[in-house]
């Protein structure tokens, strides 16, 4: 049903108060109409003061007309300009981007993406290009492989001359890139609430088979410490990290597990590998969840598989949310010649979401 002007002009009002900002393209897409439609509602809805046109994005004017400092100095200046360089535009790094995309535009202004492709060298390469395209700031998720810097990795962030944020990454106390504002998923904590919801439906020696790669370190440890924790038993080798895509090792290691082992749980790192190994573990004669119950990590695909899959969900959109708006706020800080704020080190922890792989009844999503 197409909308009078009017009604659509009302329709508009009514989503970008709700929302606070909103895309236009996405603004047409939801009424029906084209773009250059809504455009030019926007326009004539600007014109009398009643919503704010930013860079693509339609703003509530309530939201902008604030001075700075009222609003703890998180805005950037019109237009800014934010760098964003990531491993992969797939896996969690999807909502990231967009996370932080929308923030960016809330403020009026525009994120531009780099991809790395895990290339080490090519951060810099990525990096050098946004800054000369007129990036303020960077958002940074480094191909550094254990999730922090070998010797040296992070001279190239540390000679940028513009804030950097680092996004799902850290560095150790006494790496210089420590003092770099952060915002991660504590993924240690996620690996610790599923051991402990593991542990409350009864089972006492758990394994776990996780990827290679920047968060392996931390589910490991956090896998480690509830199990020591809890009085809980762990099976040999676990975690047992390796490489993605080799699902023949991880098969024949749960499957021995199960049967050799006493193991009746595990935690298996990631979705993908999660929902290869459930047909693969039942063609053994490993039922999921009567003979082993799974618990996922990362939940970007785990309620869709066959035996849908509890899943630990890390708060990927509010990562790029919160990295976002903190490096707006050092961008606030330089153009206004305030004193920086200290530096931030922000860890999100993940939640569970319970599905059938564990037994039991799931809990609504």
């Amino acid at each position: 049903m197409r909308l009078h002007v009017d009604q659509r002009h009302e329709r508009v009002l009514e989503l970008v108060r709700e929302r606070r900002s909103v895309r236009v393209a996405e603004l047409a897409a939801e009424l029906g109409v084209s773009a250059v439609t809504l455009r030019r509602d926007v326009e004539t809805l600007a014109a009398r003061g009643r919503v704010r046109r930013l860079h693509g994005a339609v703003v509530w004017p309530q939201e902008t007309v604030a001075e700075p400092r009222e609003r703890e100095g998180t805005e950037a200046a019109p237009g800014a300009v934010i760098g964003m360089i990531v491993p992969t535009t797939g896996s969690i790094f999807a909502d990231i981007v967009r996370g932080a995309r929308e923030t960016v535009a809330a403020q009026g202004g525009r994120l531009v993406l780099g991809v790395s492709g895990y290339v080490d060298a090519e951060d810099c390469v990525q990096a050098e290009h946004l800054i000369a395209g007129g990036a303020q700031g960077l958002l940074v998720a480094p191909s550094w492989f254990g999730g922090v810097p070998e010797e040296g990795q992070e001279k190239w962030l540390l000679a940028q001359d513009v804030p950097a944020v680092l996004v799902e990454r850290s560095a150790p106390p006494g790496n210089p890139a420590a003092a770099l504002d952060r915002v991660r998923t504590d993924r240690a904590h996620g690996a610790a609430v599923a051991v402990g919801h593991l542990a409350s439906l009864g089972h006492r020696k758990i394994a776990a088979v996780l990827q290679e790669g920047p968060h392996a370190d931390r589910i490991s440890a956090g896998f480690r410490a509830a199990v020591r924790a809890l009085g809980l038993d762990a099976d040999i080798d676990a975690p047992s990290v390796r490489e993605h895509g080799d699902y023949e090792a991880s098969l024949d290691h749960l499957v021995d597990a199960v049967r050799r082992r006493g193991v009746t749980a595990a935690l298996v790192h990631s979705d993908e590998d999660a929902i290869v190994l459930v047909p693969r573990l039942q063609a053994a004669g490993v039922r999921v969840p009567d003979d082993l119950a799974l618990i996922a990590y990362d939940d970007e695909v785990a309620g869709l598989s066959d035996v849908p899959l509890t899943a630990v969900a890390p708060p990927k959109r509010s990562v790029g949310e919160l990295a976002a708006r903190l490096l707006l706020q050092r961008l606030a800080e330089r153009r206004d010649g305030r004193r920086p704020g200290p530096g931030q080190h922000l860890d999100l922890l993940p939640v569970l979401r319970v599905r059938n792989s564990c037994g039991g009844e799931p809990i609504a999503e």
